[in-house]
């Protein structure tokens, strides 16, 4: 029978989760940085805060103080980390925009998935649980885009909010379902990506208003 994870299980499923998100988010602020032609600091600090922005965001509304990208090293580490290693390695990189839109998108479905479900392991209800794994989500690839001097994706009318906020519902029923084991979130993440991908091919967006 599926169970939910619980304890030291449950604890380290999060924090993989969440690092990896972290670094993914880093390695999309770092390219979008470069693409810029920033220096080595600026790529760096790009990269750090579109890898924790979003999750400070969810540490701060939850109460979890302070937040975890201070209080546990890890975090500010391998957002660091990443960042470097795309400043060091982005000659290889080819097509650096389309790079940018496929490790936003990746992260995109990990810090949606921790987000919420870190929501739901303090209490929070369903709903509010839901907003926080889509705050935790954009907050990062909003950051980026204001310090890169773009429109933040998330205002734009591409799919991207949106995708974010269904699958911190998809999220919520399979953890009541207790469906909440690696392999759901995993496949949730998994989902959440393919489907912010397709939305970018197929230009997909929400309705804007006419003029």
């Amino acid at each position: 029978m599926q169970r939910d994870l619980r304890g030291d299980e449950a604890l380290s499923f999060l924090l993989v989760g969440d690092l990896v998100g972290v670094a993914v988010f880093a390695a999309s602020g770092a390219s979008a940085a470069i693409a810029k032609r920033l220096d080595l600091f600026g790529v760096a600090f790009v990269g750090f805060v579109a890898a924790l922005g979003g999750g400070i965001l969810r540490d701060l509304v939850i109460g979890a103080v302070p937040p975890l990208a201070f209080a546990d090293w890890r975090y500010a580490v391998t957002a660091i980390l990443a960042a470097l290693a795309v400043f060091w390695l982005h000659p290889q990189l080819a097509r650096l925009r389309r790079t940018v839109l496929v490790l936003d998108a990746a992260g995109l479905g990990l810090f949606t998935v921790t987000g919420t479900l870190k929501a739901l392991d303090v209490g929070v209800p369903p709903v509010g649980a839901c907003l926080i794994g889509m705050l935790t989500a954009i907050g990062g690839g909003l950051a980026r885009d204001l310090l890169t001097g773009e429109i933040p994706v998330v205002l734009q009318r591409d799919i991207y909010a949106i995708v974010a906020l269904g699958g911190a519902i998809l999220v919520t029923i399979l953890r009541e379902l207790g469906l909440a084991g690696p392999l759901p979130m995993t496949a949730a993440a998994v989902l959440m990506t393919g489907l912010r991908l397709v939305a970018l091919l197929r230009r997909w967006s929400a309705p804007i208003a006419v003029p």
